[in-house]
């Protein structure tokens, strides 16, 4: 059975519009849940796992390889599907990726205001508020206030830009690497990327003061 026909087109593209990834993880849901043999409490700890540790990881460890290696940062910059793919991580539907980096002058917000295009192959299933109306026209409109809400605020020079994800284009943001991070491998360096700071509402962590 081919799937060739849904292309992710932004008329099929609305909120209520599952991927067939998305599509059978609810009717899984309903059926276990039906059934008695699994309390929808425990779907939503695999989900929050899909979102906040599985998914992430993915695409910090792009980020974490971004800073040590300049080659491949320059790769991600020029094509950042192929790097991101040389990696084993991509699109389910072959959306093409764009990574954008943040550095003094400027700070990469990430949006899709016409639906909730996100790229699972590495930062896993979007966040709630990532759909919500509120966010997607608030972060066009007013991007700093957006920032203030996740706590990150930039200094007063700092230029915003915001990217619009679309069906054929996801984004992901490179954070700047935090200062005190030289001596870290690349799998503690992915440990201070959060999803957020790929999409642009937060930024690295530091890293724990050595006790």
């Amino acid at each position: 059975m081919s799937h060739d026909h849904d292309h992710d087109d932004h008329h099929h593209h609305h909120d209520n519009h599952f991927s067939p990834m998305e599509a059978r993880v609810r009717a899984l849901e309903t059926i276990l849940t039906q059934k008695g043999l699994i309390d929808p409490k425990a779907i939503d700890a695999i989900v929050e796992t899909y979102e906040t540790k599985i998914g992430p990881r993915n695409g910090a460890r792009v980020v974490a390889k971004a800073w040590a290696e300049p080659d491949f940062a320059d790769w991600l910059k020029h094509d950042a599907t192929a790097a991101i793919a040389s990696l084993g991580y991509t699109g389910r539907q072959g959306e093409h990726m764009r990574a954008v980096f943040n550095d003094a002058e400027t700070h990469n917000l990430v949006v899709c205001t016409l639906c909730s295009c996100y790229p699972w192959s590495v930062l896993g299933l979007p966040p709630v508020w990532y759909k919500a109306p509120a966010y997607r026209s608030r972060a066009v409109i007013d991007p700093r206030g957006v920032l203030a809400e996740f706590g990150v605020t930039l200094p007063e020079g700092r230029k915003i830009r915001v990217w619009d994800s679309t069906a054929e284009l996801r984004y992901l943001v490179v954070p700047e690497r935090p200062a005190g991070t030289d001596g870290l491998d690349q799998e503690a360096l992915a440990d201070l990327v959060t999803r957020d700071a790929m999409i642009g509402t937060g930024l690295a962590l530091e890293p724990e003061a050595e006790a």
